[in-house]
């Protein structure tokens, strides 16, 4: 295993904010501690095994916060060699267990990047849209109180003057935008009142709920629609990668040879 990623791993990755530097270190070398170089490419490498952090930096910022903890690294490095850390059992075990780890990371991002493609996530992404049902869905906002007679007050007020927001804002305890839902989106008795109303009403008695006393307005009623794949594409990758990894390691499972024990030594019968 190359140490350095082992370092970035034990030592951790933090990303701040950075101007852009030029990245190219001296001849491709980006640092050399006592006559051993760090080169451009080891840090590159780093950078091109973290999908999530390329998508929120440049390299240039990677290389600039990062260039210490390479440095810091291999001086920690040279020292536990010097120590013979890494003649010792607890290095050996620990090397093992972090190469095997390793390995099937490495395996099972191959087997991921193989299956999951982009006609892959439009195929799910086709399955979910001929599967939706669609639903009425409501947009509304409340105004939350602790007391029925602080609600029947805001009734009352919104009867003489009409103007929610600024009730909402005067009294809610939360809030009072809600978006868009559907009527198994909100607790019972919230929903039961909200679905009854028609677009621009508002509920004319408390609506009591376990959060305490709303008041609601409707303000859209419209049938729900499947998102657009841009919305959800992100989700659909993650679930295709999640049984695509379970797909294959059931695969091997199921070609491999597998005796299995109890804690007393007996063999477990499947």
């Amino acid at each position: 295993m190359n140490r350095k990623y082992t370092v970035l791993a034990v030592m951790g990755l933090v990303l701040l904010q950075a101007g852009n530097v030029a990245a190219a270190g001296k001849d491709g070398v980006a640092a050399v501690i006592n006559g051993k170089k760090i080169s451009v490419a080891d840090i590159e490498a780093a950078y091109n095994t973290n999908p999530a952090v390329k998508e929120k930096t440049s390299f240039d910022e990677f290389y600039d916060r990062t260039l210490d903890i390479f440095v810091d690294g291999e001086v920690v490095y040279q020292a536990a060699v010097d120590a013979k850390v890494t003649e010792t059992p607890e290095y050996k075990v620990q090397l093992k267990a972090l190469k095997e780890e390793l390995a099937r990371k490495i395996y099972l991002e191959k087997e991921v990047r193989a299956k999951v493609t982009d006609s892959a996530v439009r195929r799910l992404y086709n399955d979910y849209k001929d599967s939706f049902k669609g639903e009425k869905e409501i947009k509304a906002k409340h105004i939350l109180v602790d007391s029925e007679d602080k609600a029947k007050e805001v009734i009352a007020r919104l009867n003489k003057e009409g103007n929610f927001d600024k009730l909402a804002k005067e009294y809610s305890e939360e809030p009072a935008e809600l978006g868009y839902f559907t009527k198994e989106m909100m607790v019972p008795e919230f929903s039961e009142a909200a679905f009854k109303l028609k677009k621009g009403q508002f509920t004319k008695q408390p609506v009591k709920t376990k959060f305490g006393y709303h008041v609601i307005m409707v303000e859209d009623i419209r049938d729900a629609k499947p998102q657009p794949l841009k919305l959800v594409e992100r989700q659909l990758r993650s679930m295709l990668a999640q049984k695509t990894m379970g797909d294959v390691i059931k695969g091997l499972q199921d070609k491999a040879t597998i005796v299995k024990y109890n804690a007393e030594g007996e063999e477990i019968k499947d």
